[in-house]
Parts: C-alpha cells; sequence; structure tokens
C-alpha cells in the first residue's frame, strides 16, 4: 500500500495544491513563489526520501508569510493524511544534521498529540529576502496539523541559512526514521493505549 496524500488549501490569500508520498525516492517538484522555500522543501524531500510535489500561489507581493504558513499546514495534513491509523510505524524519530559550522537536532512522536517547542536563535533576520521568522511559523503549522510532538533545536551555529538548512534536513531525516514501518511491531499501534 502506497502511503500519500493530496491536499488543496484555497483561500483569498493563497491558493495550493500538494501531493506527498511518505514511501518516495526523493523527488521534488516546487513552484511555491518563495524560492527559498523551494530549496527548504526540496532537502526535506531529498533527506526524508519523501515524493513532494507543490503548486503555491500567494499574496508575496505583501510578504512570503501567508504562502509560508499555509504550505505548512498543507504538509502537516498530507502527513496525517498519508499515515493512515499509523498501524506498525516506529511513531519516533531523532536527527542530527550538521551544516558546516551548525549542529540542527529535531526530535519528532507521531503521537496525535500536537506540540511545539522551538529552540534557534538565528542571527540574521532576512535569508535573501525571506524572512527567518517564517521558519517557526511553517513548522508550528506542521506540527499542528500533523498532531504531531515537534521538537527542533539548532544547538549551535553563526550562518542563518546553514542553520535553517540544518533543521530541514534533520526534520526529514526524523520523519523518515518516524514514519518507518516496523516488521517487529506487525500491525499494531505502537501505543499501550492501545490508540494514537
Amino acid at each position: 500500500m502506497t502511503r500519500k496524500a493530496s491536499i488543496e488549501r484555497n483561500t483569498k490569500e493563497t491558493q495550493i495544491s500538494l501531493d506527498f508520498t511518505i514511501d518516495g525516492k526523493g523527488q521534488s517538484a516546487l513552484k511555491t513563489d518563495v524560492p527559498f522555500m523551494d530549496h527548504m522543501l526540496d532537502l526535506f524531500a531529498k533527506h526524508g526520501q519523501f515524493d513532494l510535489t507543490v503548486n503555491a500561489n500567494g499574496d508575496v507581493e505583501i510578504d512570503d508569510h501567508h504562502t509560508t504558513e499555509d504550505i505548512g499546514i498543507c504538509l502537516g495534513q498530507a502527513l496525517r493524511e498519508a499515515l493512515g491509523d499509523k498501524r506498525g510505524i516506529k511513531r519516533y524519530g531523532n536527527a542530527f544534521v550538521p551544516m558546516d559550522e551548525a549542529l540542527a537536532q529535531v526530535v519528532v512522536d507521531l503521537s496525535n498529540r500536537p506540540h511545539f517547542e522551538f529552540k534557534a536563535e538565528f542571527p540574521s533576520q532576512k535569508v535573501g529576502t525571506f524572512d527567518t521568522e517564517n521558519v517557526h511559523e511553517f513548522l508550528w503549522k506542521l506540527a499542528l496539523e500533523a498532531r504531531m510532538n515537534l521538537h527542533v533545536i539548532v544547538h549551535y551555529g553563526h550562518n542563518t541559512h546553514h542553520m535553517i538548512e540544518g533543521i530541514f534536513k534533520a526534520l526529514a531525516r526524523a520523519l523518515d526514521e518516524a514514519t518507518m514501518v516496523d516488521p517487529r511491531i506487525e500491525g499494531v499501534l505502537p501505543s499501550t493505549k492501545g490508540m494514537l
């Protein structure tokens, strides 16, 4: 069974269509009108071995906030839908990723309980034209819509681009681990509660 989902979101601020496959080959086709997000989502797909297609049109003449936030909403919804009932998955994932001088860590629990912790201080408020505060917005909406615990820690670094790139690579690798099917579980939910 292929674990995938397609999401569409149309508002007065953005129009987004997104296709997401968990068990992919790291392929992406991205057109978001936010070049930095195209770059980060490409890294995310490649390092998680996910297939991801995003077509997004938004009010970028104002700024990148709405488009970035709404892509996070759509990706979270797609992840949740693609996981189905979560039987047999590992559930937890943890990844450290060094990016030159920066070290990022992402820890996830696909628990059906949304929570977000973000411990990162970026030296710059912008990377190119992209407002770095939008990284927090994207990740928070992703965690909320996927209904997962998401902890993001940048242990150190001084180049903002490197720090954010490390986050997206670590996010991909942590989610790849958490979504893997564990043959030892044999289709059982990974919870003593009997549900997630």
